[in-house]
């Protein structure tokens, strides 16, 4: 305690991650439960029998503020995460002894991992990305943001996700080396193919302005990290020939927020990399399917991403056109592949500048000055210029075009004009979009690259929902609101456009529900790291619709 006094960083670590996994116990245990009452001016939950009290606001985004508390023998304490991951792994635990005795699926386990057997891990990963957020704060202390406002909305994620219980752990030693959040820039590692085992599809000539390789080879560029976690499978290709270690490039790239793509500013392109690191659920690897997928679904998306724009103006995305990588066995084809994305800079319009969502659902200081001054004066008309831009063509691509777009804060760039105005919405990162099962030709895919890139028409709904709703448009209402009583105007004009793009399609059924109140889902990030299973498997737990009470006003 007496650390979390002295240095402010490591007060400030404490104070997100007893967030959010306050956050992720009132979503994912105690309000399924019935355990989550309001009482004014606190939000009152139990967890494990123990009651604890803290003030809230921001709507289904919980927003906190001042010190949660617990009650023991009649007086309120503070909370600590420490404390709180005791509470949550005995609920846990309880809650999977019940469904083992019983013979049921865990509605936090999908029935896989741990179940009532608890989790061993569970709270040095907690404890892990406390500390994680200390050291990428006390990185940030020392270094000055870049020029480029796009990347200074990058590096702006140090909390993380807000309803994930440990949004900063990792696996791997090279944070601060690599992390987006401690500034970081680095030369990337090039190397050299042997031109007959060179796998690559699409357009991979962005690549070859990386550097030059020798005759009889081909340029490979690595993340730097990744050929540290993969040295030993290295060993014999470098040895024998097959590859050729180059060295490092002659120029820096700057790490985006999923801290292994990266952005080349000399030609303006995003590389995709493999890393052998797990960052909250995944191991962050390209499997080889998704490069496949990545240059299938560029080639399919292009029209229509021209119909959406046609329909919906500043509508845009990063189409990725190639990938390559060595012809060396599927471990080394995967950990050695890159994908090339299209940079934003090249894709918005003149006097646009592209910002992160992610970093426009925070409150910080590293947003331009003229977005946050808009957003301040008129928060109103810069939401619906916001929402406007957003949610109809994610709706569109998903009615129309049976496109399952994933519109979470980290794959949303909003470009504004010199007024701080949204004017336009830049999708990204293909290995989260998806074709909505019997709506689209696949022949002559590969099976398991067919199946990567398909939804059932259920679930790439609830993952629309979830993303564009839950994880997007909430959080970002929540930070234009600052209290609540903005927040009730901001859903009413949510709802005015949906009601508007859904008139003009038929009011599409799951639309019309949507609209109706139905509540809506939210992914399950604790129960999937409870039962330590993969983040395809997570399950979803089901949160008040914050649109239901803003139907039309008379």
């Amino acid at each position: 305690m007496d650390r979390l006094l002295l240095d402010p960083h490591v007060s400030r670590a404490e104070e997100v991650t007893l967030g959010a996994l306050l956050r992720c116990c009132a979503r994912e245990l105690s309000g399924p439960r019935g355990h989550v009452w309001p009482a004014e001016p606190y939000l009152l939950l139990e967890v494990a029998g123990t009651l604890i009290r803290v003030r809230a606001h921001g709507g289904i985004a919980l927003r906190f503020e001042g010190r949660a508390e617990w009650l023991s023998d009649g007086s309120w304490l503070p909370l600590t995460s420490d404390l709180l991951v005791e509470l949550a792994e005995r609920e846990l635990e309880e809650a999977g002894a019940v469904d083992h005795a019983v013979g049921r699926t865990s509605a936090h386990g999908n029935g896989r991992g741990s179940g009532h057997g608890g989790n061993d891990e569970f709270a040095a990963q907690v404890a892990a990305s406390r500390d994680a957020i200390a050291t990428l704060l006390t990185a940030r202390a020392r270094t000055r943001p870049p020029s480029d406002p796009w990347l200074t909305s990058e590096q702006s994620l140090v909390d993380g996700h807000p309803f994930h219980p440990s949004p900063k752990a990792h696996t791997g030693s090279g944070l601060t080396r690599y992390a987006p959040e401690a500034r970081a820039e680095f030369p990337l590692r090039l190397l050299g193919v042997r031109a007959d085992l060179v796998a690559e599809q699409g357009d991979t000539t962005p690549l070859d302005r990386l550097g030059a390789a020798p005759v009889g080879y081909t340029l490979l560029p690595a993340h730097p990290w990744q050929l540290e976690l993969v040295a030993d499978d290295l060993r014999d290709p470098l040895a024998d020939g097959r590859l050729i270690d180059l060295g490092y490039g002659s120029r820096p790239v700057t790490p985006t927020s999923s801290v292994r793509t990266v952005y080349d500013a000399v030609t303006e392109n995003c590389l995709k990399f493999s890393l052998d690191v797990r960052i909250t659920n995944c191991v962050r690897k390209n499997a080889w399917y998704e490069l496949i997928g990545a240059v299938e679904l560029t080639e399919r998306l292009r029209p229509i991403f021209g119909l959406l724009a046609a329909d919906f103006p500043g509508t845009r995305w990063l189409p990725e056109p190639g990938y390559r990588s060595a012809a060396l066995g599927t471990r080394l084809f995967e950990a050695l592949g890159v994908i090339i994305r299209s940079g934003p800079w090249r894709e918005c319009g003149p006097g646009v500048t592209p910002i992160l969502a992610g970093a426009l659902a925070t409150a910080g200081d590293d947003l331009p000055e003229a977005v946050r001054a808009r957003r301040w004066e008129d928060p109103l008309g810069w939401w619906r210029a916001y929402a406007e831009r957003v949610a109809p063509p994610v709706l569109d691509a998903y009615f129309t075009h049976g496109v399952v777009l994933e519109p979470h804060l980290q794959n949303v760039l909003i470009g504004v004009g010199a007024d701080g105005l949204p004017s336009e919405a830049v999708f990204r990162d293909l290995e989260g979009t998806k074709l909505v099962s019997g709506r689209h030709d696949l022949t002559g895919l590969p099976d398991r690259v067919a199946e990567a890139v398909t939804y059932e028409a259920g679930q790439g709904w609830n993952r629309v929902v979830y993303c564009l709703v839950v994880n997007h448009l909430a959080e970002v209402a929540a930070t234009v609101a600052g209290t609540d009583r903005l927040l009730d105007d901001l859903w009413h004009v949510a709802h005015e456009i949906l009601e508007d793009y859904a008139g003009r399609r038929g009011r599409p059924a799951p639309l019309a529900e949507l609209l109706g109140g139905a509540p809506l889902p939210a992914k399950a990030n604790l129960g999937v790291r409870w039962t330590r299973s993969a983040d395809r498997a997570a399950g979803y737990t089901t949160v008040a619709n914050p649109l239901v009470a803003y139907s039309p006003r008379r």
